[in-house]
């Protein structure tokens, strides 16, 4: 089984060089997406033995991920992993997502913060109120619409619909036509997984917040803003998708994106 890792950054200095030692202990494949970066991130990537592909300015995570996943697929890996680069993923957990996915039976294994914490080491901070309630708000009405069995759903109900520590089945990757850059991709993935039959596991992975003042930038830092865009992309995409999902899945959805 041939898996890439690859790694979204934006202007991560003072954290490239401590993740990409760990990273490289546990695999030997990884592609860096230097989405624009202005400060030393990109002198830093060229000290160490990974691909890099580079964005000549900044065109957001949800392209990262989208690059990413064309290059999986190109080069003929078998699983891609997603990981960020501000040390709330550990490289450590790397194996036990190979592990899940050499299980086999599920097309995407990701990454909870919420689930079995029990489990788990003790936590490492913990994220603003806000984003905490944005994510219970958004998981909730994904598991309101595309949770549980049956055709156009996800198979299962998410704890953690915002976490990017994910394994993603290449050949699945190609039932899916993305076309989200910013911070809303997962509201297009997760309509487009279920809406692809993609089945889905959850992985409990230590919840570890330790920059609280990390900003999304522009209008987005506003939460109400930000909640409002994520509900305007998913509700879009569940238009764009409703043939391929359950009635119930459209209740109360009027985005008006039409189905481009």
């Amino acid at each position: 089984m041939r898996a890439l890792i690859a790694i979204p950054v934006y202007n991560e200095e003072k954290y490239v060089p401590r993740v990409l030692s760990h990273v490289l202990e546990y695999a030997d494949d990884v592609l860096v997406i230097d989405d624009g970066s202005t400060d030393r991130t990109p002198a830093l990537l060229a000290k160490h033995p990974v691909d890099v592909i580079r964005h000549g300015v900044n065109r957001g995570y949800g392209r990262s991920l989208r690059d990413a996943f064309a290059i999986a697929q190109c080069r003929g890996y078998d699983w891609l992993i997603t990981m960020d680069c501000d040390e709330q993923h550990e490289p450590a957990e790397i194996p036990n997502f190979l592990r899940a996915a050499a299980e086999g039976g599920f097309d995407v294994i990701s990454g909870s913060r919420y689930l079995s914490r029990h489990r788990l080491r003790e936590d490492i901070g913990s994220p603003p109120p806000d984003r905490r309630r944005i994510n219970e708000i958004i998981t909730q009405e994904i598991n309101e619409r595309l949770g549980g069995e049956g055709h156009g759903r996800l198979g299962t109900i998410l704890t953690d619909s915002f976490c990017g520590f994910k394994a993603y089945r290449t050949s699945a990757l190609r039932r899916l036509r993305l076309t989200e850059d910013g911070y809303a991709f997962p509201m297009q993935f997760w309509v487009q997984a279920a809406a692809g039959g993609l089945r889905i596991r959850e992985l409990p992975v230590r919840l570890i917040y330790n920059d609280p003042t990390r900003t999304f930038g522009g209008p987005l830092n506003d939460a109400d803003v930000r909640l409002a865009h994520y509900r305007q992309v998913l509700h879009c995409e569940l238009e764009r998708c409703a043939d391929r999902l359950p009635a119930s899945a459209l209740e109360g959805v009027h985005a008006g994106c039409g189905k481009g």
